[in-house]
């Protein structure tokens, strides 16, 4: 690594290649407990589909940062999907816990999964203070609109592409095979967890 680097692109590798990538391995802890505790019999698809959207609220501001520059329309909506998480996750825990048993590998993967998206949130701060001042300051003048990224990400400039394509595979498939898992037993057995009537 280059000694000479700057603190914002610093910043900027802390964030691409330790939290990020964290993210993902948290996220497949989390899924493999998941498994392990029967989720399809006990908590059910519920539960699997709660997982998704605290997938999403976390997926897309981490799609909008890979893709466009972070300006006061970007900081505001990771902001509000940070919050958003935080409550939905609260729910998944009170839901979940005396449905199933929640180990202590599915806490420690928890914990990871709560706390990172503030630490990425406070970093992009910092590397984009300027635009943190303009939000708290109600200056939003040209700054709500999406712009695609200008500065190009990681070492060899395309870490985007390949970090969409590594979350695909081991973020969005389990998930969706999870929800599968969850509507299949569910179908099979007769039985339904969602708060608006049977499955089919």
């Amino acid at each position: 690594m280059d000694p000479t680097l700057d603190a914002s692109t610093l910043v900027l590798n802390i964030l691409l290649y330790v939290l990020l990538p964290l993210w993902v391995v948290a996220g497949g802890v989390d899924w493999f407990c998941h498994r392990a505790t029967n989720i399809e019999s006990t908590a059910g698809l519920r539960e699997a589909l709660v997982h998704a959207i605290m997938g999403v609220q976390v997926g897309i501001p981490i799609l909008l940062g890979l893709l466009f520059e972070v300006n006061v329309l970007v900081l505001i909506l990771c902001i509000l999907a940070f919050i958003a998480h935080e409550l939905v996750a609260h729910y998944d825990v009170k839901y979940a816990q005396d449905l199933r048993e929640i180990s202590i590998w599915e806490v420690h993967a928890h914990s990871y999964l709560a706390t990172l998206p503030f630490f990425i949130l406070l970093l992009i701060i910092v590397r984009r203070w300027e635009t943190f001042v303009d939000f708290i300051t109600l200056n939003w003048a040209g700054g709500m609109a999406l712009e695609w990224r200008q500065e190009s990400l990681g070492m060899n400039g395309n870490f985007a592409v390949s970090y969409m394509a590594i979350m695909l595979v081991f973020g969005v498939l389990p998930y969706l095979l999870e929800i599968y898992r969850c509507w299949k037993w569910e179908r099979d057995n007769g039985v339904s967890t969602l708060p608006w009537g049977n499955a089919a």
